[in-house]
């Protein structure tokens, strides 16, 4: 564990090889920032694409280090891991043991583990400064889409459980009443599921946020390229920046003088701006529940009702004919486009009044064959960066070093 300790004293080198640096030539620093150019180019080209066994190599080191990083964190705070392991335990053997508690048990498990999907999701959707993987429209805006094509046509939206919300059935007992549906009966039918997403993503914001303040406070040079541009876009005049900077510019500088109403502000419209927010706030040093107060009630709260309204008016039974009907009206290809999305909508409204024990009907329609394709190539693209981030990580650690025993 003593090596846990000397990973802490990087910063305090770092900052003694700036200062060496300051006072060094312009030349030298110009080599400098030469050699780290050099070093980015040579970093970016660590892809799997590219170089698929040193990338994966480099990528099993880089997993091994930050395991490492891990378990001394959690040595270092063993008391509470020991304290969470004691419930943990006492969880499990009340899980076990039986009696007329269990039927809460398995209703606290059930929702327990659907709140922690949608929150990983949201999290996963927000992590890596907009490289995340938009869960929303792989999975969140789906399912609302589905929750609410079923609503209209069940004329309800007591779908029996289970299958729901693994599968949507119609309940057996059909109002079948038009227009019994109304948008505030569907928001309330997928708020939960979209406020943990929503929450998810408030989460995946602080990562960056922390990594600023602790650079801020302790003065040291960050190793995150993301913050270092961040300080670069600060120091470059308005006038050489191109609409991209001065828009990111002028959200750092509303969240910088307003403060929470500004945090909330951006964080309360779909916004691929607030990437940069928690660098942001970390570097500004605005206080943790300040930063993630407005965060979560403008993601949680403002922006995923935002978001469900258009899902939800988007699907509802008329949008959805009359987008149809728009599709048969394209020249040449319109009455081609049009038969599988309405072979499409059939099968999915077949599936919704199947009575249970009848087969499922599992008729093929290339529109959901393609969904799936697509959902599958988008996980893959997500994992791949992934893997290419923590190698180019691991590669970055070895120029360090070369660089330092250079200088020594």
């Amino acid at each position: 564990m003593a090596e846990c300790g000397a990973a802490g004293e990087l910063p305090q080198r770092r900052v003694g090889a700036k200062e060496q640096q300051n006072g060094e030539p312009i030349d030298s620093e110009l080599a400098v920032d030469e050699r780290k150019q050099r070093d980015r180019e040579e970093r970016e080209t660590l892809v799997l694409w590219k170089k698929p066994l040193l990338t994966l190599h480099y990528f099993t080191l880089e997993l091994l280090i930050t395991l490492k990083g891990w378990i001394c964190r959690l040595w270092q705070q063993r008391q509470t891991v020991f304290g969470l392991l004691i419930l943990l335990i006492l969880l499990s053997i009340a899980y076990r043991i039986e009696g007329t508690h269990q039927k809460y048990v398995r209703y606290m498990e059930k929702k327990t583990l659907w709140c922690a999907y949608w929150v990983g999701l949201g999290i996963l959707s927000s992590v890596g400064l907009g490289t995340g993987l938009h869960t929303f429209l792989l999975y969140l805006g789906p399912h609302i889409a589905s929750v609410t094509l079923a609503a209209y046509e069940c004329g309800s939206v007591d779908f029996p459980e289970p299958p729901y919300p693994d599968q949507i059935v119609c309940p057996q007992h059909e109002v079948g009443v038009e227009g019994i549906i109304s948008l505030w009966t569907i928001i309330s039918k997928v708020r939960l599921e979209a406020c943990m997403w929503g929450a998810g993503t408030a989460i995946g914001e602080l990562p960056p946020y922390f990594m600023a303040r602790a650079a801020r406070l302790s003065g040291a040079e960050p190793d995150d390229e993301d913050y270092q541009k961040f300080e670069e876009m600060l120091d470059q005049t308005e006038s050489a920046q191109d609409f991209a900077s001065r828009a990111k510019v002028a959200v750092q500088k509303l969240i910088q003088k307003v403060g929470f109403l500004g945090i909330l502000a951006c964080a309360s419209i779909p916004n691929p701006l607030f990437d940069l927010a928690g660098i942001t706030c970390g570097h500004f040093l605005v206080p943790f529940w300040t930063f993630f107060g407005a965060t979560l009630i403008g993601k949680a709260v403002i922006k995923m009702h935002i978001q469900k309204l258009f899902v939800i008016i988007t699907f509802s039974r008329h949008i959805v004919e009359q987008m149809v009907s728009l599709i048969g009206a394209v020249p040449l290809l319109g009455a081609a486009l049009q038969k599988p999305f309405r072979e499409y909508l059939e099968a999915q409204k077949a599936k919704l009044h199947h009575l249970r024990g009848e087969g499922i009907p599992t008729e093929e329609n290339w529109l959901s064959w393609l969904f799936e394709k697509v959902v599958v190539i988008m996980v893959c693209f997500f994992v791949c960066s992934i893997v290419n981030s923590m190698a180019q990580s691991y590669a970055k650690r070895k120029q360090q070093k070369y660089s330092e025993s250079k200088t020594e």
